[in-house]
């Protein structure tokens, strides 16, 4: 009985070692790996240009509006725009806002932040050299703040990993570019963006919906890829001067119906301006039908 008995024993002794031992070893080095934790984002990342380039480099043409799901007020702000605007000290140092500024030219720097003992992720962060902005994008599963909150270049962010994409939710974020040509978002907008990783390169697609200025969700992509040579980000020292003496308080923009480029795309591109004034019916394919039964020179509501 004894002698039969023993290797039981001895057998039950080690299994029991092991089990205990198993979470032991899994805070050692190397263990602590939870589920859901996606992949490391971290690197210095360069953006292609290899679609829209015109658009996110020199920037758009104006009065190009063609493609996106603009509300009439959207139209009309944009209408009003001057790009001399540009050269007033309030303008001239204006950051890009985090619905914009991944399609500009940049170099976007990532790392994590963790919690020093348990290594947990709390936060990802972005350094975007374009106009030295710092972004935090929140990992701990913290709320967004109330609406009355303030609202900042890149507004307030929460992330969460789906497999390995890295989905963002952002709120509190200012009036900003939808296009580069007098096209605003209000800052009531919602920013919702996947970072998709694979291997050396990185997608980012940016979904933005505002209710003041978009009648549909706008979706947009880029690309970047991994730079690994370190120190690839640089300061952007703006400093604003007076560049056209002005009267104090002035502002450059258009009246109503007296926007001198209404024509200038539509007419280069030899198409009704009503294509060149935009709205969701533009981006899809069906516009294309309608086009071959315009005339280059109609325009319903451009109110000139």
């Amino acid at each position: 009985m004894q002698g039969t008995a023993r290797p039981n024993t001895w057998g039950s002794l080690i299994i029991g070692a092991i089990l205990i031992s198993v979470p032991m070893f899994a805070q050692g080095p190397g263990g602590y790996n939870p589920p859901g934790q996606g992949l490391d984002l971290s690197g210095n990342w360069g953006p292609i240009f290899h679609e829209d380039s015109h658009e996110r480099g020199p920037g758009p043409e104006l009065v190009n509006y063609l493609g996106l799901p603009i509300t009439d007020g959207a139209r009309a702000y944009a209408l009003a725009w001057d790009a001399s605007r540009f050269t007033v000290p309030e303008h001239q140092c204006e950051a890009h806002g985090v619905a914009y500024i991944y399609r500009g030219p940049l170099n976007l720097r990532i790392w994590e932040d963790r919690e020093p003992v348990s290594q947990k992720l709390v936060a990802i962060k972005n350094y975007i050299d374009n106009y030295e902005q710092t972004r935090t994008i929140w990992m701990d599963d913290r709320p967004h703040p109330p609406e009355a909150a303030p609202h900042t270049w890149m507004g307030f962010s929460t992330g969460k990993w789906e497999g390995d994409i890295l989905t963002v939710t952002t709120t509190h974020v200012k009036q900003n570019w939808i296009r580069r040509n007098g096209l605003r978002h209000s800052d009531h907008a919602t920013v919702v963006e996947h970072f998709i990783r694979h291997s050396d390169h990185m997608m980012h697609v940016m979904i933005l919906t505002d209710p003041f200025t978009l009648t549909e969700p706008l979706i947009k992509s880029q690309d970047f890829n991994l730079r690994v040579q370190n120190g690839q980000t640089w300061l952007y020292p703006c400093e604003p001067v007076v560049e056209i003496e002005r009267p104090r308080g002035a502002v450059p923009n258009y009246p109503p119906g007296a926007n001198p480029f209404l024509h200038e795309f539509a007419d280069q591109y030899k198409i009704p301006v009503e294509a060149a004034l935009g709205g969701a019916e533009t981006a899809y394919p069906e516009y294309q039908s309608k086009l071959k039964n315009a005339s280059p020179a109609k325009t319903t509501r451009s109110g000139q």
